[in-house]
């Protein structure tokens, strides 16, 4: 336990400077919230709380108000008259008042008013602003002995002797004899205490005047005797009681009374130690009997814990995940490091970041002796962590293609700043950072902490460079982060090297995605050509391989598609409907033993494992994935192991049986009958192939289960009329609103799309982009979302010039080299309706004139249409490019005429610009919102959505 002293400050000197306009000095407050001071009775103190704006940057005096009079409360005079505060670095301070204390208005022990002057001294002594507190609270449940252990004194209270003589306890009334009653003049009251002996444990006596001169209080009231110590007196003593070492006042206290001279033994014992700690918890351990208070047999009638003072229900505890618990000899408090209760502080030992936790935990307890007298016992024991080292850590960031160095360091408490940086051409302040051109952010937390990131540019001089290869830069750039502890201004330092290569050489790309049964890979050649092999499957792709897998090829990229059941791909999981497979590309350069780039493709397949026919016939396929690299598909058999694969190889085993074979079991249930069968590996025929003991001779190690299902009864009911229809039916025509967005896709799985703080996204050219139209806040499944036409533009107007198309009349520009590729849409939980959804991707382009580029940016824009797939429609409404006209070509800048549905009820769809960059580099920059407005009433035959999108 730190010592009391240091911890108590009366004079206290805050870092910050704030203003205090209209304070009213003589300010009597009981809850004073809005001024910054509160006031509140917790037992038997009265404390007072003020918050660090109230206090902040001046120097805070604390006066005790007795009558006319005026007393400074000292740090010597308040352990001794039963005062004490506890300030936190920032100012927020907490003042407690023992009802006992001196200078306050006792009534009969029942009633206690304390009144304080609260002095906040500013930049001048004569510039002073006070607040006058008074505070009344009731307190009437003493105990026969009150024991109360505060920061920086012991207190204990005993009620007096009965009038009668008979006193309980320790009290007792002796007869008056001159010898012993002659109380010295120097008293000076007709009643009151005449003299203290204390035991340390050798007996010390003194009269009153001399233990007040040696820092002690004592006094009587109406009804107790109180004295008062503070810790580490020459009559005070250290004592370990069940492991926990306490500090130990005992006295003898003589007082006389109207019935004659009292004596009576008076005892404290409060705890300096007792704690343990860990990383995420603090116990605190008092004994649960502490024999200097309580001799004999005792009982514990209660027991409660609070926080800075004030006493903690239940509920409070649980939702703080604090606990209270009793063994045979400790009484003992957890509280976990971080409450929200206390606070955390940085500290800086050898330069070395560290930071310490402090909270103020309470502990009562009411003890019951076999005399039946009581004695309740309080403590309050602020406690901080030891030392806990918090190394900061520094996450690099850079990305060289934007020579830019970033690095980002963390995690600092509130209290840290950022003072300066030392480069290797000399110390930079922050201001003097930003001025120069490099970016030095703070990030605060909810949690209270905060971290700083810093970006440097590659060519300022303050980066060192070399060159260990010909196409190679080396950027070096180390750092000194000069951080401050306030508010005592402590500095520590935290090193950071940061380094980057930057390689001249472009790269090979690789891209794919798939569609119902193939992956389609792309690869994009970099600066040095085709000079690499590409491994398939880890299968070299040679001329006849490239012949199985159609590939093409031209100057600047060449492409493939590989079949989802070819051996190069791998299958990682089946599942009743599809089967997920990966295919692996990897571009190899021999010669340095380089991978110069690689894709791991992995999609879901439609595939059927199970089918059940009519017939009674049930065929299933069982798949080797690759996490069962030694299955021999041609092993597995039926639960009857005589039912083998009717065609296997090294991937696959095919099995064609009756439902009343192979140990195929039958079960009803409601109107139906499951067949249920399973494929499996089983031990007697693995180890009669491969002449070794299977693992397990009772579970297969391979698992499938197929089943069936038939109906047994099925009744159909069908209704007629004969009465002819004397009209048509029509749906009745009414409005609604139909909302589309279009959005940009990470990849071909159509998975993760690009929000708006991920912008601008880095593209390369014709590098493709995937869109995704979707309409929303639809679930029905006659409608279908069909694109009319899209073509790009140099401008956002899509009636600019010059445009060229992408989509006409639903289908594909047939002139167009990198014509625009549709993709399949499978439903999932995302799609729960897949004709609500089209999705495209196109290749990157611009305009040239003249082998010129015209902008470095295109517009993309759309019609959109929603179909009623119930009726007869045609035209566009007959599905995405039903009826591709081949002949309809629109060249370059001749835009296509408007189509001839009402203006009213026709809307559109743009989303761009897309930025082309000449450094080899694209900037995709998306639209922030797309915003549907609703649609008209269609036209006979379809739904024609009216769309409106902006930018």
């Amino acid at each position: 336990m730190a010592k009391l002293k240091d911890i108590l400050q009366w004079s206290l000197i805050l870092a910050a400077v704030m203003v205090l306009v209209g304070a009213r000095p003589n300010l009597k407050l009981n809850s004073q919230t809005s001024s910054g001071l509160k006031s509140d009775c917790a037992g038997n103190l009265m404390r007072l709380s003020l918050d660090k704006a109230l206090a902040v940057g001046n120097q805070l005096e604390v006066d005790a108000i007795n009558g006319t009079q005026h007393v400074a409360i000292t740090p010597s005079l308040a352990a001794q008259c039963g005062y004490s505060m506890e300030s936190d670095p920032w100012g927020n301070t907490r003042i407690y008042t023992s009802l006992m204390g001196c200078y306050v208005n006792n009534h009969e022990d029942t009633t206690f008013t304390v009144n304080l002057r609260l002095k906040m001294i500013n930049q001048s002594p004569s510039d002073i602003t006070s607040h006058d507190v008074t505070k009344t609270c009731s307190y009437s449940r003493w105990a026969s002995r009150e024991v109360l252990c505060d920061r920086n004194y012991m207190e204990v209270s005993t009620r007096m002797s009965a009038p009668d003589g008979e006193a309980k306890g320790q009290t007792q009334v002796v007869k008056d004899d001159s010898k012993i009653n002659t109380v010295p003049g120097s008293s000076g009251e007709e009643h009151g205490i005449w003299k203290m002996t204390f035991f340390t444990p050798e007996p010390v006596t003194m009269v009153l005047r001399e233990a007040t001169q040696a820092g002690y209080s004592a006094m009587t009231t109406s009804n107790r005797v109180v004295v008062r110590s503070p810790y580490n007196t020459a009559e005070t003593y250290s004592e370990d009681v069940a492991g926990v070492p306490m500090e130990v006042l005992k006295v003898t206290a003589y007082y006389k009374t109207s019935h004659g001279l009292s004596v009576v033994n008076m005892a404290a014992a409060c705890p300096i130690g007792g704690v343990l700690f860990t990383e995420d918890v603090i116990s605190w351990y008092v004994p649960s009997r502490v024999t200097t208070l309580v001799d004999g047999s005792v009982s514990i009638l209660e027991m409660h814990m609070g926080i800075n003072g004030q006493r903690l229900d239940a509920s409070q505890m649980a939702a703080r995940g604090y606990t209270l618990s009793q063994t045979d000899f400790h009484i003992a408090i957890e509280l976990p490091v971080g409450s929200p209760d206390g606070y955390y502080k940085s500290h800086a030992p050898d330069y070395q970041y560290h930071v310490t936790y402090s909270v103020e935990p309470m502990l009562e307890v009411l003890w019951r002796s076999d005399t039946q007298d009581d004695t309740k016992y309080k403590v309050l024991f602020p406690v901080t962590t030891p030392l806990m080292p918090r190394t900061p850590f520094s996450v690099e960031y850079t990305v060289p293609e934007d020579r830019l160095f970033v690095v980002h360091v963390g995690t600092f408490l509130h209290d840290v700043e950022l003072k300066n940086i030392t480069f290797s051409t000399g110390v930079l302040t922050v201001e003097e950072c930003n001025a120069r051109g490099f970016t030095v952010q703070e990030h605060t937390f909810s949690n209270g902490t905060k971290s700083f990131t810093l970006q440097v540019p590659f060519d300022d001089d303050v980066v060192l460079k070399h060159n260990p290869e010909k196409l190679v830069t080396v950027y070096f750039l180390p750092l000194v982060f000069g951080f401050l502890i306030q508010p005592e201004e402590i500095p520590f330092p935290y090193a950071v090297d940061l380094e980057a290569f930057l390689q001249d050489v472009v790269l090979p790309t690789l891209s794919g995605f798939c569609d119902q049964s193939n992956f389609h890979i792309l690869v994009e050649y970099g600066s040095q050509g085709r000079n690499f092999q590409t491994l398939v499957g880890y299968q070299e792709l040679t001329s006849d391989l490239s012949e199985d897998f159609d590939l093409k090829d031209n100057r600047t990229h060449f492409s493939f598609v590989v079949p989802f059941m070819a051996k190069n791909a791998a299958f990682e999981v089946i599942t009743s409907d599809s089967l997920r497979a990966r295919l692996d590309v990897v571009l190899w350069d021999q010669n340095n033993e380089w991978v110069l780039g690689d894709l791991y493709l992995a999609c879901n397949f439609p595939f059927t494992t199970t089918e059940c026919y009519a017939n009674g016939t049930m065929t299933a396929v069982a798949v080797k994935v690759e996490s069962l690299l030694n299955l021999i598909p041609s092993m597995l058999t039926l639960k009857d192991q005589t039912c083998k694969p009717d065609i296997s190889d090294d991937r696959f085993a095919h099995f064609t049986f009756s439902v009343n074979s192979c140990g195929t079991t039958r079960m009803f249930f409601d109107h139906y009958m499951l067949y249920e069968n399973e494929i499996g590996l089983y031990y007697n025929n693995y180890k009669n192939n491969k002449g070794t003991a299977y693992t397990s001779p009772v579970d297969p190690d391979y698992r499938q289960t197929v089943s069936c299902y038939y109906v047994v009864n099925d009744t159909q009911t069908f209704a007629f009329m004969s009465e002819p229809i004397n009209k048509e039916p029509a749906a009745e025509i009414g409005l609604g609103q139909l909302m589309v967005q279009m959005r940009l896709a990470e990849d071909s799985f159509y998975d993760l799309f690009y929000r708006p703080e991920d912008y601008p996204v880095v593209k390369y050219l014709r590098q493709p982009l995937y869109f995704e139209v979707e309409l929303m806040h639809s679930t029905d499944p006659s409608l279908e979302l069909i694109l009319d036409n899209c073509w790009a533009t140099l401008d956002e107007d899509r009636a600019s010039l010059p445009s060229w198309d992408l989509i006409i009349d639903g289908c594909g520009n047939q002139d167009d080299s990198y014509m625009t590729v549709f993709h399949p849409v499978i439903g999932d939980s995302r799609v729960p309706v897949p004709s609500h959804f089209k999705r495209f991707s196109i290749k990157m382009f611009t305009f040239t004139r003249d082998d010129e580029v015209l902008k470095d940016e295109i517009h993309v824009h759309c019609d959109a249409l929603i179909c009623d797939t119930s009726s007869n429609a045609d035209g566009a409404c007959r599905g995405q490019c039903s009826t591709p006209d081949l002949n309809n070509f629109r060249y370059p800048g001749i835009k296509r005429e408007q189509r001839s549905t009402d203006s009213t009820s026709h809307r559109w769809l743009s989303s761009g610009p897309i930025h082309l960059l000449n450094s080899g580099n694209l900037s995709v920059w998306n639209s922030s919102s797309l915003t549907c407005r609703k649609a008209q009433t269609p036209p006979s035959g379809f739904l024609a959505s009216q769309i409106t999108t902006s930018q």
